[in-house]
């Protein structure tokens, strides 16, 4: 089992920029391709970022490609998404979890992590 604790949120204004952290524990971290999602308030849950088991492969959601950065460190247990040029319309909870395989699927992603709220004013 795995448990993911993400960090880094906070309040920013449009244009800024922010990293969030997701811790894991659990040995078995390095061998899970790992996933970014957020919800915005009144909206379903969406896929924002993706990274495989060994950071050879990235995929992003067209709304954040060029400004959202993914990445890990399976030695630190840690992924991260580095967030630039922030948009109001970025402001949402967000989440990480681990994935067995490469997918942008919500159901395809078996540990969740409890959410960081991130707040971008205009």
């Amino acid at each position: 089992q795995v448990q993911l604790v993400e960090s880094g949120g906070g309040l920013v204004q449009a244009g800024g920029s922010l990293r969030l952290s997701c811790a894991a524990s659990g040995r078995t971290f390095s061998s899970y391709n790992m996933g970014w999602f957020r919800q915005a308030p009144g909206k379903e849950r969406e896929f924002v970022a993706h990274i495989t088991w060994n950071g050879g492969m990235t995929y992003y959601a067209d709304s954040v490609k060029g400004r959202f950065t993914i990445s890990r460190d399976n030695a630190k247990y840690a992924m991260y998404l580095q967030m630039t040029s922030l948009k109001p319309e970025d402001t949402a909870v967000y989440y990480c979890a681990t994935s067995y395989s490469f997918s942008i699927r919500q159901r395809d992603y078996v540990y969740w992590g409890q959410g960081t709220q991130v707040t971008v004013s205009s």
